[in-house]
């Protein structure tokens, strides 16, 4: 009996730490009952340093351009005083070995600074979870961060998403779609706790799809698709989410600016990145060297930035550029920007209204895209540089002169950036309604 006993208070510790292992919120609806994610751990201070040089990492998704393009655009005009740069290195159909057999020749030699991977969504093998499938991972994902570590790199360990439908490419599925996101979540659990044992930063990119993904279709229709219409590759909506994700894993505030007007003398004071050119009583005129970020389109469209600002609370934590009156009398004002008049109460504007939230048009829209084409063409060309020309003829026959040449067409196009990259000048108008 005495041995009976030992034996089952051995057993209870060291199952004890996996009860005890907090889970992640997730909302109280049945659909979500068997889903059980690791906590994420916090993100402890601004990750990034001035000067980052940023390497985007990871499968077909990373490839479509889309996330990492909206984190590039966003580095670049949102938070321009830590001057960091970034490079993609996205390539179809690749799992966490095939990256770290090539992340020296194709990463490394470009000097990152950080890194972020997004990896598991080819190594689940798109079925039920196998442990086999699983370890293989585990292993590879650590030796490319330590890999990344002895450059001295800062690494962002991300996890896949989720999928929507059983992709058209699996010709013999092994479960269905709630298998394969279980299947998902069994790697995005080990992604997490690789990261707390190599002591790396996280980002959950699989809770908010899976969330939002759910709160999409009920907002929304069946037909809304947060993972894409095949099933796999997000439309605009879920690359939004995938780069929330992993924006706030760099630990970034989300402060893009306040302009401060005293209601009584209609002076202004503006936070740091924006000057007031001048103030009177109900205008006030702004010079912004930071630009809060701009997306268009309808709420209801899977294939639309904006729609994926209405799932995560992307403007709450990422995108505020506050206009704050104290000091309004009580009643009702008219606030004008550009060519858009809202109306709000006093209280709205002493607790302060967050301008890019609900502006989706604003004096910011036409320069903001020109960053953001700008950024397109450059981690487009990224895509052939490395693929095309990297991997083939071209490298083979000699890398370190293609690395050379390539540079040398990438320069200019990673220039453009920072030349359409200009000061914004704008007008803030205040009325009381009569």
């Amino acid at each position: 009996m005495k041995k009976h006993m030992i034996v089952l208070i051995i057993v209870a510790a060291l199952i004890a730490p996996l009860w005890a292992q907090p889970l992640e919120p997730l909302p109280s609806d049945p659909y979500f009952a068997t889903y059980r994610p690791l906590k994420a751990p916090a993100t402890q201070g601004l990750l990034l340093k001035a000067g980052d040089r940023l390497a985007v990492c990871g499968d077909s998704i990373t490839e479509q351009k889309m996330y990492s393009r909206i984190m590039e655009t966003y580095l670049t005009a949102c938070v321009p005083q830590l001057g960091v740069t970034v490079r993609q290195f996205g390539w179809s159909g690749e799992r966490a070995p095939g990256f770290l057999a090539r992340m020296e020749n194709d990463v490394l030699r470009f000097e990152p600074t950080v890194a972020t991977t997004c990896y598991g969504m080819n190594d689940h093998g798109y079925q039920s979870y196998q442990e086999q499938l699983g370890e293989v991972y585990r292993e590879s994902s650590a030796d490319v961060i330590r890999m990344f570590k002895e450059h001295g790199v800062r690494v962002i360990q991300g996890s896949a998403g989720t999928v929507g439908k059983m992709p058209a490419w699996v010709k013999q599925a092994k479960g269905g779609v709630e298998d394969l996101n279980h299947s998902l979540l069994e790697f995005r659990n080990i992604g997490l706790r690789l990261a707390v044992q190599e002591q790396v930063a996280f980002a959950d990119v699989f809770c908010p799809m899976l969330v939002g993904g759910f709160e999409g279709k009920r907002r929304y229709g069946e037909d809304y698709m947060i993972a894409g219409k095949d099933g796999v590759h997000p439309g605009w909506a879920g690359h939004l989410v995938m780069a929330y994700a992993f924006l706030k894993a760099m630990g970034l505030d989300g402060e893009i600016g306040t302009i401060t007007v005293n209601r009584a003398d209609g002076k202004a004071t503006a936070s740091e990145g924006h000057r007031v050119l001048a103030s009177e009583r109900g205008r006030i005129e702004i010079e912004s060297s930071r630009y809060p970020f701009c997306a268009a389109g309808p709420a209801n469209d899977d294939g639309s930035i904006r729609s994926g600002m209405t799932l995560v609370p992307f403007n709450a934590e990422l995108n505020r550029f506050m206009l704050v009156v104290p000091d309004a009398p009580a009643g009702h004002y008219r606030i004008t920007w550009g060519e858009t008049t809202k109306t709000y109460t006093a209280g709205n504007l002493a607790a302060g209204v967050n301008l890019a939230a609900d502006f989706e048009t604003n004096p910011f829209s036409e320069a903001f895209k020109r960053v953001d084409e700008a950024v397109g063409k450059k981690q487009a060309y990224e895509t052939r540089q490395i693929k095309d020309l990297f991997h083939g003829p071209e490298g083979n026959a000699d890398m370190t002169m293609t690395a050379e040449l390539t540079e040398r067409v990438r320069t200019p196009l990673a220039e453009a950036i920072g030349k359409a990259f200009v000061p914004v000048r704008h007008t803030v108008r205040i009325q009381s309604e009569p």
